[in-house]
């Protein structure tokens, strides 16, 4: 039998699998380097404030994305749930993106729309206050670290190395912006900025569905 034959050749296997992998990889990748919605910015998307990319740094650094996607399908059940399907545009100047399939926690895509600062802050300390089956850990000590001079400005210088536009004007003010902030109010302004966020033709005719 053919499949005895390559499973006993390890070798074979081995080159077999490769070009498995890599034909795999190419039908999954070549029409995205082709597909400009997905290097395409969303209209209306803003950048974010020097807050907000500190908080998306300590969501990356505690490893929030472990547990939770940034990824809503298009499934009729998934947009009922959190809201409108997640697109590629909204994600462009993520590095690294927080799409995926994860979710020992709900998706976080749309979390800026549904609960208040304090809410955040309570939830962050210790989850099971506000949800008491939770079994999220809590993050008590981010609310007792604050930011050094340069820390915030160097992520920024980073992020515009990939392409995300931050003009020097921002750079420059970042360590103003974060004076005096702690990490969980960093971490709560960048889960508030998770939001749909509509091109500005559209939020001018319909307002509301902007919040």
């Amino acid at each position: 039998m053919k499949h005895e034959l390559i499973e006993k050749n390890i070798g074979l296997l081995a080159v077999l699998t490769a070009v498995a992998i890599s034909f795999g990889g190419l039908v999954e990748i070549v029409p995205l380097m082709n597909d400009k919605a997905a290097t395409t910015v969303q209209p209306g998307l803003p950048l974010r404030t020097a807050l907000e990319v500190a908080g998306r740094d300590i969501y990356i650094r505690e490893g929030c994305y472990g547990c939770h996607s940034q990824m809503i399908r298009s499934l009729a059940e998934e947009v009922l749930r959190y809201g409108p399907a997640s697109q590629a545009g909204e994600s462009v100047w993520d590095h690294p993106f927080q799409w995926g399939s994860k979710r020992t926690g709900p998706d976080l895509a749309r979390v800026g729309v549904r609960y208040s600062d304090e809410w955040h802050r309570i939830h962050l300390n210790n989850p099971r206050d506000v949800v008491a089956e939770s079994n999220m850990p809590g993050y008590p000590w981010l609310a007792k670290q604050g930011f050094e001079p340069g820390e915030v400005p160097a992520m920024m210088r980073a992020l515009k190395t990939v392409g995300v536009p931050f003009d020097d004007a921002a750079i420059a003010q970042a360590d103003a912006d974060v004076a005096g902030k702690t990490k969980t109010e960093a971490l709560v302004a960048f889960l508030q900025s998770l939001k749909f966020h509509q091109p500005p033709a559209a939020a001018a005719t319909n307002p509301e569905a902007a919040k």
